[in-house]
């Protein structure tokens, strides 16, 4: 069969047509699908909520201030991002929670211990127990990570479902820098109300010691809140980020790029 220069240069054509097409689908499908195993998994495994925008973080009124390794920067949470060192995990099969000293210390030396002292900043309508300028009975609060409207009592369910977390969770801290801190800089990064928020007990177990590439709030609207509020503690505390986590941290923070830093003051 004989085959004319004009039909083998259509072919030829034709076929680097193609080529090209499946070439640019590819890279799509390796940009959709880094996406989905950073930011996208998120997006796709739970409904966008909306709730409280922020969380609250210091009253001078009956809060005293807890004194961190390094000052929070001011100004932008994408500039302090990229402030911060970026390395691998370090090891985590030496992380004892006892390295942060004994939970709930009144470290601030306010005569409250850091629990109560973080509800009764979190809550409102808030009744202490009687003869208690301390104990929390009762409150309600909009809770932050899911958006909904909870009452809290005081009470072993109560408990396990209104629990106080650690923005920059202490096992995650313990990977990235914590290990050379002191045992008094541990124990106030865990007693810092710039790293703790009274949240819903089963999304904060969700969380685990996960850091903003793994876990971030169902509700979106806080969620520029949080990741600088990471960003801030880690920067206080001299912790570093690994470099999926500076990616989803950049992606949020993209999203508002206004946003500040937090302080506790």
């Amino acid at each position: 069969m004989t085959v004319s220069w004009s039909s083998y240069r259509r072919a030829r054509r034709r076929s680097r047509q193609a080529w090209g097409i499946l070439a640019a689908a590819a890279i799509a499908a390796m940009v959709a699908l880094s996406w989905f195993f950073t930011a996208g998994q998120f997006a796709a495994a739970e409904p966008a909520v909306s709730g409280p925008t922020e969380a609250p973080v210091f009253d001078p009124a009956w809060m005293k201030a807890v004194k961190p390794v390094h000052p929070v920067p001011a100004g932008s949470a994408l500039a302090a991002l990229d402030g911060l060192a970026v390395k691998g995990r370090a090891a985590a099969s030496d992380y004892s929670r006892d390295a942060f000293g004994q939970a709930w210390q009144d470290v601030d030396r306010n005569g409250c211990d850091t629990r109560n002292d973080i509800l009764r900043r979190d809550l409102t309508d808030v009744v202490l127990t009687d003869g208690s300028g301390c104990r929390v009975a009762a409150g309600t609060f909009h809770e932050p990570y899911t958006g909904q409207f909870v009452d809290f009592r005081r009470g072993s369910d109560s408990s396990r479902a209104v629990q106080i977390d650690h923005v920059v969770a202490l096992g995650d801290a313990w990977q990235k820098g914590a290990q050379s801190l002191t045992a008094g800089e541990r124990q106030n990064l865990a007693n810092d109300p710039l790293n703790l928020i009274a949240a819903d007990g089963p999304a904060n177990q969700k969380k685990g010691a996960g850091d903003a590439a793994t876990w971030l709030p169902k509700n979106t609207s806080i969620r520029c809140h949080y990741v600088a509020r990471q960003v801030s503690v880690k920067a206080a505390y001299g912790l570093w980020v690994t470099e999926a986590e500076k990616d989803a941290m950049k992606r949020v923070l993209g999203s508002c790029p206004g946003q500040q830093t937090v302080v506790a003051r």
